[in-house]
């Protein structure tokens, strides 16, 4: 298929630092998290791109129906085209680490990538997520580095399928760490330092 075009902020990365992709909210922009992405990791260089939906003027990654209820013939699609966009990034650096997160919608296309492509990221940060349904097995996720965040009164990704998101990332052997606050769907503190660590600490079994 050819590859996609999106509007995205790209910035490279310094030295041997790695390269962060970054998946905005509902909502949100390429703008989204660079300068969190900047604090973290001072040298990263970051792939951000902008979500080529619009539901109600709200910027997404893919089409849903309703709250929770997703166009899955549009997600597959879209999930395609946005894995064939990140290899062409990363195809002209192929020997540097590639990190990604997303928050909320970005998350949920973010780990629809790694269900089709388990080996594009190195380590990834899902916040927010909600996948209503459950993915197929996949043996390349075995030792893959995987945090996921929630808040335990999230109205919109509830507590009980973000459980069973990170339990299904385990039984592929997927190196899991799991943050819970108890709010809602916003980002605390307790998830910034979470992915700070995550991103910063030395690279597990399995990392590259």
């Amino acid at each position: 298929m050819p590859i996609p075009a999106y509007h995205a902020l790209v910035r490279p990365a310094v030295g041997d630092a790695p390269l962060v992709f970054a998946f905005h909210g509902t909502g949100g922009d390429e703008l989204q998290f660079a300068g969190l992405i900047h604090r973290i990791l001072p040298g990263a260089g970051i792939v951000a791109p902008r979500g080529d939906v619009l539901e109600h003027g709200a910027r997404r990654f893919f089409r849903r129906t309703g709250e929770g209820v997703y166009d899955m013939d549009d997600l597959a699609r879209r999930t395609e085209a946005m894995i064939a966009f990140t290899r062409s990034i990363r195809s002209k650096e192929p020997e540097r680490a590639a990190f990604a997160m997303g928050y909320s919608n970005g998350a949920n296309i973010l780990a629809s990538m790694s269900f089709a492509d388990a080996a594009l990221f190195d380590r990834m940060a899902l916040l927010h997520p909600l996948v209503p349904w459950r993915p197929a097995a996949n043996a390349g996720l075995r030792e893959r580095s995987v945090l996921i965040t929630a808040g335990r009164r999230d109205p919109i990704a509830p507590l009980a399928l973000t459980q069973a998101l990170a339990e299904y990332y385990r039984s592929q052997g997927s190196i899991v760490t799991v943050e819970t606050h108890d709010g809602g769907h916003e980002i605390q503190n307790g998830e910034v330092a979470a992915l700070a660590r995550f991103f910063v600490a030395k690279p597990p079994r399995g990392d590259a």
